[in-house]
């Protein structure tokens, strides 16, 4: 090799160690700015912990087809291992195996399993969405999102009382967003809308998220959700975001949801429906 060749290649090491570093740097600060991850538990799946009703129907959802794969994934590896020590070329042989192209009972084994699994996971999947898009019209707690480009707009109403509006701004931190406080063990109806382009409303810890897409009219089912929120055991505050790609601040769309006890939200209902009125 030359030396011109050498010191060539020293050089461009020595340029990719700064920018290898700078590269680390920049990933790490990213994932520390990341502060809205929630915290995930393998006994749940690696999802994070519901705070409503319909995420444990989502929690035994995602549960069962894991448990399915897992259980097919194990019985496919194992004839795969079987079938690479007992069927191997063996010396001296040059026979050919057994076929099974014309075998109809191994044939009709091969459609009707298949089928039969993916009818099990579309009959469970279609119940589960059901019982997600499901509205009753009774929840006494009723919110209207607003998201647009980029950031929401929340106005409560509970009891005939409405709340002012909430509204946020791009923002890094979903603490510094618009928040949006419910109580807890209560049921809540959501409508949606916009008016600019699709945005999806997503909070974690709901396991759900739902996309809110332009000219839908008011009062058409597709606008809407239901949860029933969890016991005081759930009070917090929780991360939301937009999870629909939506244009240059989609990654600062940030809000977040807080619950509280219901005595709690009585004082700040009475508090911001008086402020509006």
């Amino acid at each position: 090799m030359s030396p011109t060749r050498r010191t060539t290649r020293r050089s461009l090491a020595r340029r990719r160690v700064p920018r290898a570093a700078a590269l680390a740097l920049l990933l790490a600060t990213a994932t520390a700015c990341a502060n809205d991850v929630p915290k995930f538990d393998w006994s749940n799946g690696l999802l994070p912990e519901g705070v409503t009703e319909q995420a444990k129907v989502v929690q035994h959802l995602w549960n069962g087809a894991w448990i399915a794969a897992l259980a097919t994934g194990a019985v496919v590896i194992v004839l795969i291992v079987w079938a690479a020590i007992f069927h191997r070329k063996r010396k001296g042989k040059a026979e050919l195996p057994p076929q099974v192209r014309y075998n109809l009972p191994i044939e009709i084994l091969y459609t009707v399993v298949p089928l039969v699994m993916v009818s099990v996971f579309f009959f469970f999947t279609a119940r589960d969405s059901k019982a997600l898009t499901e509205v009753a019209g009774d929840a006494p707690v009723k919110v209207k999102v607003e998201a647009y480009q980029w950031s929401w707009r929340f106005t409560t109403t509970y009891n005939g009382k409405t709340t002012q509006p909430v509204s946020g701004m791009p923002v890094h931190d979903y603490h510094q967003g618009p928040q949006l406080v419910l109580p807890t063990n209560t049921k809540v109806e959501f409508d949606l809308s916009t008016d600019d382009v699709i945005h999806s409303f997503w909070v974690p810890e709901f396991l759900f998220k739902r996309d809110i897409i332009p000219g839908i009219p008011e009062g058409n089912p597709g606008r809407k959700f239901e949860i029933k929120t969890l016991g005081d055991d759930r009070v917090g505050v929780y991360a939301g975001r937009c999870a629909e790609l939506c244009g240059v601040d989609h990654s600062r769309m940030l809000f977040s949801v807080k619950l509280v006890k219901q005595a709690e939200f009585d004082q700040y209902i009475a508090t911001q429906a008086g402020s509006a009125q």
